[in-house]
């Protein structure tokens, strides 16, 4: 199914989606659905998604109403980050950071298996922050569709990748494409794909120095960098406040369904027997 890039057709999509599910499984289930943003705790309307179809739209509302059943929402991120903390790559750590690197750069924190989803609601959301210690050919920064300037969104992104391509070498090219002529020795695609790492290692270590994950599992796209695990820790060594740093970087378990694996997490064993 190609996804929808308005609200009523997004709204219609995950109607089909659940109807299909549940005429395959021959019974009825519970809902949790993952969102790139949240619902806002003071006008129950989505807020910060990067599909700016959904923003000051009514979600989990419409969509109970809709599907005649209660319906738990939560950010994408989150949804990642509990899968992958709960049976992933982060089962038996404490602290666990997810990171999406995808068409957007989003982050969510567990802490014993449990989202932390922070006074506001955007715990872990890294990619609007400004990129750490950047130099002078940085500033101001890409356009963000939050607003601002050089937000790491606009950088550790799929787009934001090919953006820096663009910028650097005049050629327009696919996040695969430049990663296939890397890999073919390609210096100009090479030299993309290690300021995309030297990014990543410092948006990372200014997420180490303030939360201090016992780990990082790096989610997305993205993430699916040839050795980005690795290269993500080297670059990030330096700029961490600590003289040992033994943060675990590791890549996802469940790979693109790990934020579906995620969202029906939000249901709990002990109410799924018990809800209609």
């Amino acid at each position: 199914m190609t996804t929808p890039r308005d609200y009523e057709g997004s709204l219609a999509a995950i109607a089909e989606l659940v109807a299909t599910i549940e005429r395959m499984m021959g019974e009825r289930g519970t809902v949790g659905v993952g969102i790139p943003g949240m619902i806002s705790q003071r006008t129950g309307v989505v807020k910060n998604a990067n599909s700016t179809w959904l923003i000051g739209k009514p979600l989990g509302a419409v969509l109970e109403e809709r599907l005649g059943r209660p319906v738990r929402l939560m950010n994408d991120a989150n949804c990642f980050v509990l899968s992958e903390a709960t049976d992933g790559a982060g089962a038996g750590f404490d602290c666990v950071f997810g990171v999406i690197l995808g068409t957007g750069v989003g982050g969510g924190i567990t802490i014993g298996r449990r989202v932390h989803v922070g006074a506001n609601l955007i715990g872990g959301e890294w990619g609007h922050n400004p990129l750490p210690w950047p130099d002078v050919a940085e500033l101001p920064g890409p356009p963000c569709y939050c607003g601002r300037r050089g937000c790491i969104e606009t950088y550790l992104s799929g787009p934001g990748m090919e953006h820096d391509h663009r910028v650097h070498t005049g050629e327009s090219r696919t996040t695969r494409e430049i990663v296939q002529a890397a890999s073919a020795g390609d210096a100009v695609a090479t030299a993309t794909i290690v300021r995309y790492h030297d990014r990543l290692g410092r948006g990372l270590a200014a997420v180490v120095n303030l939360l201090d994950p016992d780990v990082i599992v790096l989610g997305g796209g993205m993430s699916n960098l040839p050795g980005l695990e690795q290269a993500a820790a080297d670059a990030m060594r330096p700029f961490v406040f600590s003289d040992v740093v033994d943060t675990v970087i590791r890549r996802n378990m469940h790979g693109d369904s790990s934020g579906v694996r995620g969202a029906a997490w939000l249901w709990p064993d002990d109410e799924t027997d018990s809800a209609h």
